[in-house]
């Protein structure tokens, strides 16, 4: 094996340096300066701060435009293939200037790596042999997992054949002269016969016409890069004639070289022609380069990256040149509170006006309405016109709701009154009276009763069907348009219900929505770490709500759907379901149903749900907006980035969705991830999930955008992150509190983008992040 001695290290001032080719990969970081390098297919202009990669075998060339600095190093090809004997069969595409946005950070981290390399071997410290390992192994680990290309090498030479690299590098050299077979076999005393079948076996191309892919591979730097004439091309290339350059032209790329330019020209680039100099190179060492590397070394300390960690690879191209539009719908958006006394706290009031303008909410579900503390019991009093109202906190909470907006959605739990269901039918008939005087006829129209069964009773099927037709008369003989409907408890293993809830089907005259729950806890079992149907988790949500669809359809039964309650993977205890971060699986159930449901339920906080069910961890069946304080929980900016979704939808597939509207375009990348939430305690398992994603968008019109770039996932927006990280074994209080609250958010970045026909980027996704782009047209 090669030790790391056999690495070359340089410093340079390059001015001119000759046709070369290296049996292993060379890096160039230039620290000053600039220069250009030419390789046999393409011309690169490097300046202060780029990197480039030569490599293995590929012949190039090096002229200074003016003084330069140039970190130079060299990596042989027998340490490469110790490690990772592929690469051989392989390209790096690394030139930073043409590397798309979003690859910065690992541009940032080479730099940084480079110049540790070189500093580790300046200084020469006990063990530096060691440290200057570990960093070229941490480049060479960037290079295959982001720079890798998809070609691979044309031709691979045996690198322990000299002879043939001569023969190469010999061929490069004079490609552009009437070169023949005979005169390069003499020139190596080889025997024409001998040399011809030596080549071909060696290469698998005969001498001729690799002689002629040779001089086409250059001529094409020129085609691309300078404004010269086909036939000047042709002939400084080694061609008899245009026509002969013109027809080989045509056989390999398709098209003439004049239709190749016209699409593919690339900026002139100045170079010297000719050179009547020898190479000119010189090996430098001073403080001043040693001031650069370290600046290099600190920028790089405050770059986030995960480069070295193996990520999923996912390439998507976008076509929006003639798209086909359909509009995107978002679901009235239902938050449980509990009893209606709650909005009488001013910290439930903030929680309901921050969803109310983040995600527009249209409803507060309340339960309990008449039996619970909010509406006062009857009293015996002497008074002839009471000094006091049954009815005090419910209208102030009811007159918070009206101003800003929000309708009641009043849950009746048939179990809970079943025993004076004629009693509480005339409480509730004063009731409406009562709001319809104070608050308006039309406000109250705009509620919802949606009758339930109790959750840890079953009652008499038949008292239900005959107590729901009795408040359905009552409530539409006062209000004709308020809405009132069921529950069905629908099945999703079976695809029915049982037949004693059959009298919802035979009632659905009277009946104006249907409200069901789609919870995936009702299959899952996060016990068994191998449980097969944490694959249905996937698409559970849009399966069961289809399924409910086709079973209505069959009884002939069209109804809009009020998905109440329903969840995600999330665990069973607060330890996993705190850490299993699940925004993309939260946004992306949403999506998946946005077009066949009409409201879509919430509860506003983990204290008030579990004190509403009469429970002591965390619930299951629904998902909350906040915490136990004023912290946003992750489905609350799941929903706020689904609701800032508008316009119409011009592409989908299942790592994303885009939009246009009349700001431009938006699109959302998801990596969804369905595991056992018990695994995401386990962060170098979490690490082999992070998607890399190389977006590529066609169509969009040429122009200046403003890009808002939103990043939702563990790091940027989740609570508990940071309320593991800001907690100690002596507890919180309101100042930690408040740093929670306020450092949880997803990021933000802005930046400028000029865009030609075609945009594209890198994103990296951890497990169920978000990324969210809106694209916005500038008009100047």
């Amino acid at each position: 094996m090669t030790s790391i001695s056999d690495i070359q290290l340089r410093i340079q001032n390059i001015k001119y340096s000759s046709p070369t080719i290296y049996s292993g990969i060379e890096i160039l970081l230039v620290l000053d300066g600039e220069l250009v390098v030419e390789t046999d297919r393409s011309m690169h202009k490097l300046s202060e701060g780029h990197l480039f990669v030569i490599n293995r075998n590929q012949l190039y060339e090096i002229s200074g435009i003016q003084k330069n600095t140039v970190l130079k190093i060299g990596i042989p090809d027998s340490f490469l293939s110790h490690f990772y004997p592929e690469y051989r069969f392989h390209t790096f595409n690394l030139f930073s200037p043409e590397i798309d946005r979003g690859k910065e950070n690992t541009i940032t981290e080479l730099r940084k790596l480079l110049a540790e390399v070189m500093v580790i071997h300046f200084r020469q410290e006990e063990g530096y042999k060691l440290e200057m390992s570990e960093r070229i192994c941490k480049i060479l680990l960037i290079l295959i997992r982001r720079f890798k290309a998809d070609e691979t090498m044309d031709i691979d030479v045996n690198v322990e054949d000299d002879r043939l690299k001569g023969i190469i590098a010999f061929i490069e050299q004079h490609y552009d002269e009437p070169l023949t077979l005979e005169e390069v076999a003499n020139t190596f005393y080889l025997s024409f016969s001998y040399f011809s079948r030596y080549f071909k076996k060696h290469l698998g191309i005969g001498f001729t016409r690799y002689m002629m892919n040779i001089r086409l591979k250059h001529s094409l730097k020129d085609l691309l890069y300078t404004k010269d004439s086909i036939t000047f091309i042709a002939l400084k290339h080694g061609f008899p004639n245009a026509k002969a350059f013109t027809n080989l032209f045509k056989e390999i790329y398709g098209e003439t070289p004049v239709s190749y330019r016209e699409k593919n020209a690339k900026e002139h680039v100045h170079i010297v022609q000719d050179y009547h100099f020898d190479d000119k190179e010189a090996l430098l060492s001073s403080p001043e380069i040693l001031i650069k590397l370290r600046l290099l070394i600190a920028q790089g300390e405050d770059t986030k990256t995960i480069s070295e960690i193996e990520t999923n690879f996912d390439s998507i191209k976008i076509d929006i040149q003639s798209p086909t539009k359909r509009k995107l719908y978002h679901p009235d958006n239902l938050l449980m509170i509990g009893e209606l006394r709650e909005l009488q706290k001013e910290s439930v009031r903030n929680q309901v006006l921050l969803a109310k303008n983040g995600l527009q909410i249209k409803y507060i579900g309340i339960h309990k309405l008449l039996t619970g503390r909010t509406i006062a019991p009857d009293v015996e009093t002497d008074e002839l016109i009471p000094t006091t109202s049954p009815y005090y906190n419910s209208d102030e909470a009811i007159e918070f709701l009206k101003a800003n907006q929000l309708s009641l959605y009043v849950h009746v739990r048939y179990n809970r009154i079943a025993s004076e269901q004629e009693e509480y039918l005339a409480k509730l008939q004063r009731f409406i009276k009562h709001c319809i005087t104070v608050f308006g006829y039309r406000y109250v129209e705009s509620w919802c009763f949606l009758v339930t069964e109790a959750l840890d009773k079953y009652p008499n099927k038949k008292e239900l069907e005959i107590f729901y037709l009795k408040i359905h008369r009552l409530l539409k003989s006062m209000t004709p348009n308020l809405k009132i409907g069921v529950h069905l408890p629908f099945s999703f293993k079976k695809s029915t219900i049982n037949s004693h809830d059959h009298w919802i089907l035979q009632q659905s005259d009277y009946i104006d929505y249907i409200a069901f729950q789609a919870n995936i806890h009702e299959v899952i079992d996060y016990k068994e770490l191998e449980d097969t149907n944490f694959d249905l988790a996937k698409t559970f949500i849009k399966e069961k709500t289809e399924k409910l669809k086709r079973y209505l359809k069959h009884y002939s039964i069209e109804k809009p759907l009020h998905l109440i309650t329903w969840n995600t993977v999330s665990g069973n205890t607060r330890y996993t379901n705190g850490t299993f971060f699940r925004g993309a699986l939260v946004f992306n159930d949403a999506i998946s149903i946005s077009d066949t449901i009409e409201t879509l339920g919430f509860w506003i906080n983990t204290e008030t749900h579990e004190k509403s069910l009469d429970l002591n961890s965390i619930p299951l069946e629904g998902m909350e907006m906040f915490h136990y304080f004023n912290g946003k929980r992750p489905v609350f900016f799941a929903m706020s980035f689904f609701n800032r979704l508008q316009g119409n939808i011009i592409a989908k597939g299942p790592l994303f969705i885009m939009t246009e509207n009349e700001i431009g375009y938006q699109l959302v990348l998801m990596n969804s991830t369905i595991i056992n939430p018990f695994l995401s305690i386990e962060e170098t398992f979490l690490q082999k999930l992070i998607k890399e994603i190389r977006v590529t968008i066609n169509g969009i019109p040429s122009g200046t955008y403003q890009i808002r770039k939103f990043i939702f996932d563990k790091d940027h927006g989740a609570l508990y992150k940071l309320w593991w990280e800001n907690n100690s074994q002596f507890g919180i209080d309101r100042e930690i509190i408040d740093y929670i609250t306020q450092s949880s958010h997803p990021s933000l970045e802005v930046f400028d983008e000029t865009i030609d026909g075609e945009w594209s980027f890198y994103s990296y996704l951890t497990a169920n992040a978000i990324h969210f782009f809106e694209i916005r047209k500038v008009f100047i």
